[in-house]
């Protein structure tokens, strides 16, 4: 196990652990996605627990927000942009997977961008001292959790990135390992907070699976990155709510 963490920490982030992962040894592991999520959780959320002591929220929402998009390699963030891209653009599936394909960034995947890095910096500006730091881990536990929900649920638009994660997300055995540790967590340190949480990004999540099925013929790795960019947005603006 100790191994597939690395290999997954090394997959989802910059922090330095192993070089050179296998593409197939990751998707095996993507059950452990939450374990990395409370890794980047506890990192963040320890930042954003003394940064919020001293400097403006703002400020700290500004600080936070980068912080994330670095730790992860931007990659979701990327997706992100993607999908907006695709789910946008008019005509028959090829086409939207095409415009989710293409490297050059549309106007859609700007808006969207902006949007929410504007709702992160707000978010975690209207919290600090523990709630900071509950709620950026347990949002980052359920981001990264909602990804094995969905690679477990769905299945790939076309044979690429995604394929080895929905075919070894499939084990019912490697969903509940997952599904334990996420849920155990946030129930236990959220509590009914957690509980809605939790509610609200396994409904996102599973909404997001049913447009991409309907807009691209199935999930690919940046249905995968955006859902994560989102579900974390959604859940630290109801921490920052509630």
């Amino acid at each position: 196990m100790l191994k597939g963490i690395i290999s997954v920490i090394s997959f989802l982030t910059i922090l330095p652990s192993t070089k050179n992962v296998e593409l197939d040894t990751v998707a095996k592991n993507m059950y452990l996605f939450p374990v990395v999520g409370a890794i980047i959780g506890l990192i963040i959320g320890a930042a954003g627990f003394g940064l919020s002591s001293f400097l403006d929220p703002l400020i700290v929402g500004l600080l936070l927000t980068g912080s994330v998009v670095i730790i992860t390699g931007i990659h979701h963030t990327d997706a992100l942009c993607d999908f907006a891209d695709g789910i946008m653009a008019k005509g028959t599936k090829e086409k939207k997977l095409q415009a989710m394909r293409d490297p050059a960034v549309g106007s859609s995947g700007v808006i969207t961008i902006v949007l929410y890095a504007g709702g992160m910096i707000i978010a975690l500006s209207m919290m600090k001292g523990f709630t900071l730091f509950q709620a950026i881990l347990l949002s980052e536990l359920l981001a990264k959790f909602v990804m094995v929900l969905q690679a477990n649920r769905g299945s790939s638009a076309w044979h690429g990135l995604s394929s080895p994660f929905t075919q070894s997300m499939k084990e019912k055995k490697k969903l509940v390992i997952a599904t334990a540790i996420t849920v155990i967590p946030i129930i236990l340190i959220g509590g009914i907070t957690g509980v809605i949480v939790i509610i609200a990004g396994v409904t996102l999540s599973l909404v997001l699976l049913t447009v991409a099925n309907r807009s691209f013929g199935g999930i690919s790795g940046d249905v995968f990155g955006a859902t994560n960019e989102l579900v974390r947005l959604s859940s630290l603006l109801i921490f920052a709510s509630v």
